[in-house]
């Protein structure tokens, strides 16, 4: 157990903080604490590693490696000598003790605690369909998707049984959000030049590749002509794009849609929705339909003024957010200026989110930006979604090494990770 006193160091007051999770959310926070003298900070994640989820839809598609897009949480908090890094599985929260329960009979004692441990899949009350179309939030999930689509395409070699293969052949995306885009682009991408060399019983292009949106268009958080026009790049991949498709039923044998069509398949992939992670139901509080904790503006738990919970765990009230990256960076650069106002006995402004814009890609060369007035779609989007992403990378050697194997992508149309991995059912 670790239990550190508040106690009056010069000018400031010593204070333990524990930070759940070690996402975008959870790493601005404690970098941002850790500045502060006489600052003791433990971050908590049931990982050992950061993952930069952007880009996981790279890793289910084989373009990157696990290890390009994750830094271990040591290597990373290893400059901030206040901060300790714990790996382990929270299991629950006493917060009238103010503790954190974690598994294994130990618990953190804090004087301030931040919960942003993300989000899961959200199947809209039919957990079932996870068995057979992954969502993508985590690395094994990445593996486990560019598994069945690699898979998909060697049992297609040898399947003598022409609907059969077509089955095979047949890759569904559901949900129009950039991840969907993403997922579908890349997976066009693969078919028309990754593999068109690489099998002699049919031919890659063949592939079927279907976006299925049930609302009325694809990326609703862009204006409507980046919209039309990155459906129009995915058009060019080969991607057939349907909206205003509800799916009513998922199995191994494919998809059924709510007006009754069934669509056989062997690949289903979800990206439809997300919910936040159990642990906000822990702390007790009023809960939203995703299962987001609702918060003050000011982040903070109700009734739990040293309770803050941010990113895609949070719902502040009077304020709807996307569910991003920039989101949980900026709510955990507010929330460690807001603990060290608290010390200081300052007060503190709600929280305002800058959105500094929204990027996509669909494809090679084809992306989607925008910043506000200034709107752009095709190369120069690309470039700008490229930069930034890079940069976003958490670690110098990761930025290295997703930059090489982009550019030797674009060069060679070769994606190096096509490795099938894990058992196979």
């Amino acid at each position: 157990m670790l239990d550190v006193a508040c106690r009056e160091v010069g000018y400031i007051y010593m204070a333990h903080v524990v930070i759940i999770g070690g996402g975008f959310g959870g790493l601005a926070v404690a970098k941002r604490l850790a500045r502060l003298r006489g600052m003791a900070v433990t971050l908590v994640d049931r990982r050992n590693f950061h993952v930069f989820q952007p880009l996981l839809y790279q890793v289910a598609t084989g373009g990157l490696s696990p290890a390009d897009i994750c830094a271990p949480l040591r290597s990373v908090m290893a400059p901030y000598k206040n901060v300790r890094t714990v790996m382990g599985e929270v299991t629950g929260f006493d917060l009238d003790g103010r503790r954190v329960l974690v598994a294994g009979e130990q618990e953190l004692v804090y004087d301030y605690l931040v919960v942003a441990a993300g989000a899961r899949h959200h199947y809209f009350g039919h957990d079932e369909w996870e068995a057979t179309a992954p969502g993508l939030k985590t690395i094994e999930d990445a593996t486990a998707i560019r598994g069945r689509v690699l898979s998909a395409f060697e049992a297609a070699e040898v399947e003598p049984d022409p609907e059969k293969r077509r089955a095979l052949l047949t890759f569904l995306i559901v949900g129009g959000g950039p991840t969907g885009v993403e997922l579908a682009g890349t997976l066009g991408e693969i078919a028309n030049d990754t593999l068109k060399e690489d099998f002699r019983s049919f031919r890659p292009e063949e592939a079927r590749i279907q976006l299925l949106e049930a609302g009325p268009r694809i990326l609703t958080a862009f204006p409507e002509h980046l919209g039309a026009a990155a459906e129009r790049s995915l058009l060019a991949l080969g991607v057939r794009v349907r909206t205003g498709v509800a799916v009513s039923a998922i199995d191994g044998d494919g998809v059924k849609l709510a007006n009754g069509d069934q669509i056989p398949a062997k690949t289903v992939v979800w990206a439809a929705g997300v919910k936040a992670s159990p642990l906000g139901a822990m702390l007790g509080a009023e809960l939203d339909k995703a299962g987001r904790v609702v918060v003050t503006t000011k982040c903070r738990l109700p009734g739990r003024p040293e309770v803050f919970v941010l990113g895609d765990m949070a719902a502040l009230q009077g304020m709807p957010l996307p569910g991003v990256a920039p989101v949980a960076m900026q709510q955990g650069r507010y929330v460690a200026d807001a603990i060290e106002a608290v010390m200081l006995g300052r007060e503190f402004a709600p929280f305002a989110y800058v959105n500094k814009g929204n990027l996509a890609t669909i494809g090679r060369a084809k992306a989607i930006a925008d910043f506000g007035t200034f709107q752009l779609s095709g190369w120069v989007a690309w470039l700008l979604w490229l930069f930034i992403h890079i940069m976003y990378l958490v670690g110098f050697r990761n930025r290295v090494q997703v930059f090489v194997h982009w550019a030797f992508q674009y060069l060679t149309f070769n994606r190096g990770a096509r490795l099938i991995t894990g058992e196979r059912g």
